[in-house]
């Protein structure tokens, strides 16, 4: 009897993406040739591995479900084990429950998505019925777009300031030698006068 299985492998990070299509398309091959079924290949990308593996910090993450026999997992295993260019596999035995669960949510999605699929066509249908001039007429045209439009107003000229600003001194007044002697800003001798 046949089983769901999980496997992951992560492929040395410098084989180019041709090359990684290929060692997918090989495991694909190797399953199919012990009867098996390769339900979905998800490819994660490049990723962080978290210590050194042959002298490599990134790997690339590909992840299979897979519906196999038992007796075949062996051969699977031993074929990974030989491409070099996998660094690390893992095969594991997914949960009956958990995978039918997530077949009946794919299915429904895959409902839901022709019946949106199905409206969309229909609504375009309708547009270009109407657009070709047959069927319904035209809706009215808005109170708005029969307006007629405004004429563009002219631009105000910015209003010039009252008093001329006299421009700051940039530099501290110097202080002077007697200490007593205050020197007054700006600001002071015109609040005094």
């Amino acid at each position: 009897m046949a089983r769901d299985y999980e496997l992951g492998i992560v492929v040395n990070p410098d084989v180019g993406d041709e090359q990684a299509r290929a060692i997918v398309e090989r495991i694909t091959q190797v399953i199919a040739a012990h009867e098996g079924q390769v339900v979905r290949v998800n490819a994660v990308g490049r990723r962080r591995l978290a210590y050194p593996i042959d002298r490599h910090r990134d790997g690339l993450y590909f992840y299979f479900d897979l519906i196999v026999e038992p007796q075949s997992i062996a051969e699977i295993e031993r074929s990974l084990r030989v491409n070099e260019d996998i660094i690390r596999h893992l095969m594991l035995l997914r949960d009956p429950r958990a995978v039918a669960q997530q077949r009946e949510r794919e299915a429904q999605a895959q409902a839901q998505a022709a019946e949106r699929a199905a409206a969309e066509a229909e609504n375009l249908e309708a547009v270009t019925v109407t657009a070709a001039g047959e069927g319904e007429p035209e809706a009215p045209q808005e109170i708005a777009d029969l307006e007629e439009p405004e004429e563009p107003e002219e631009p105000e000229e910015p209003e010039e300031p009252e008093e001329p600003e006299e421009p700051e001194d940039l530099e501290e007044p110097e202080a002077s030698a007697d200490p007593e002697v205050e020197v007054e800003s700006d600001a002071e001798s015109e609040a005094k006068a």
